[in-house]
C-alpha cells in the first residue's frame, strides 16, 4: 500500500502525477491519493473577495486564517475543484477513482482547537473562532472497503470534528495519519520542490536523507509549509510506516521516482 499526497500548491503537475499513478495502478500497486488544495483556496479567495489570510504560531508554524466564510472557500476549492481535477484525469486514464472529504463517512475525525495563537504586530493574541484541528481517527474500513472492490480513494481536506463540524487540517499530516491507519510501506508527499531545502529556495541545496533522530532539528531549519512536511514525515514513521519521500510533483513519472528515492528520504 501506498499513500500518495499531492501538494496544493502552484507548480504540480497533475497530469504528470495522475499517467503515474495509473501506471502503477495497472502493474497491480495498491494506491491511496491524498490532496490539499492551497492554491486553488488563495485564487477562489481573491475572485470571491476575501484574500487569503495566514497565522503564524509562536514557533513559528505558518497556517490558514480559517474562519467561516474562509472554510466554505476551503471547501469549494478542495473538494469541488482539486479534488474533482484528479478524479477527472484518473478516469480519464482508466483509473476508477472516487472523490472524498474528510468528512465522508468520518473518513478523517478530530477535535476543532478551542482557540490558536498567532504572533501580530509583536504580540500573542488568540483567535477563537478558527475552524481548525488536527486528524485523530482515520476511518480505515471505509477506505479498506473501497480498496478492495478496485477503487482508488482520492481525499481532501476538510476532516470532521467530533462536534460535527468542518475543520481545515493540514493534508501533510492527515496523510501521514492515513498511511499510519492503513499500516502503508510508503508515504509520498509530493511538492513544487525537489524535496526538503537547506538554503530554500536553492534546489541546489537538496537534503538526500534525514533520520528519525534529526527530525526536529530538520523542522526547525525548514521554510515555509516545508515544516508541516517534516512534521508529518515524523509521525507516519512513528506511525509504522516503513518510509517517507518529500519528492517532486513537478517532474515527469513523480511517484516513481519518489519510490526509487529521489528527493529527501526519511527512514
Amino acid at each position: 500500500m501506498i499513500v500518495v499526497k499531492i501538494g496544493g500548491s502552484a507548480g504540480v503537475d497533475l497530469d504528470a502525477v495522475c499517467d503515474d499513478a495509473a501506471r502503477l495502478v495497472r502493474e497491480g500497486r495498491r494506491l491511496v491519493i491524498v490532496h490539499g488544495g492551497s492554491d486553488a483556496t488563495n485564487t477562489l479567495g481573491e475572485r470571491l473577495g476575501c484574500p487569503p489570510r495566514f497565522i503564524t504560531s509562536p514557533s513559528g508554524h505558518t497556517s490558514r486564517r480559517t474562519d467561516r466564510e474562509t472554510l466554505g472557500i476551503f471547501q469549494m476549492a478542495c473538494r469541488g475543484v482539486m479534488n474533482q481535477k484528479i478524479v477527472e484525469r484518473l478516469q480519464a486514464r482508466a483509473v476508477n477513482a472516487v472523490g472524498l472529504s474528510g468528512m465522508d463517512g468520518r473518513l478523517w475525525e478530530g477535535t476543532r482547537k478551542a482557540a490558536v495563537r498567532s504572533v501580530e504586530g509583536g504580540r500573542v493574541v488568540i483567535v477563537r473562532d478558527d475552524y481548525t484541528g488536527t486528524v485523530e481517527r482515520v476511518n480505515v474500513g471505509l477506505l479498506r472497503t473501497l480498496i478492495d472492490a478496485g477503487f482508488i480513494p482520492v481525499v481532501s481536506p476538510p476532516a470532521i470534528s467530533t462536534d460535527h463540524e468542518p475543520i481545515n487540517v493540514d493534508a501533510d499530516r492527515a496523510a501521514a495519519q492515513t498511511a499510519a491507519a492503513l499500516g502503508a510501506e510508503e508515504l509520498l508527499l509530493l511538492s513544487n520542490v525537489p524535496g526538503l531545502l537547506q538554503r530554500f529556495p536553492d534546489e541546489s541545496s537538496l537534503v538526500p536523507h534525514v533520520s528519525r533522530a534529526a527530525i526536529d532539528d530538520a523542522v526547525e531549519w525548514a521554510q515555509g509549509r516545508m515544516k508541516k512536511k517534516v512534521l508529518g514525515a515524523g509521525e507516519a514513521l512513528c506511525g509504522g510506516v516503513g518510509r517517507v519521500v518529500i519528492g517532486d510533483a513537478r517532474a515527469r513519472d513523480p511517484i516513481s521516482l519518489a519510490l526509487a528515492g529521489a528527493g529527501t528520504v526519511f527512514q
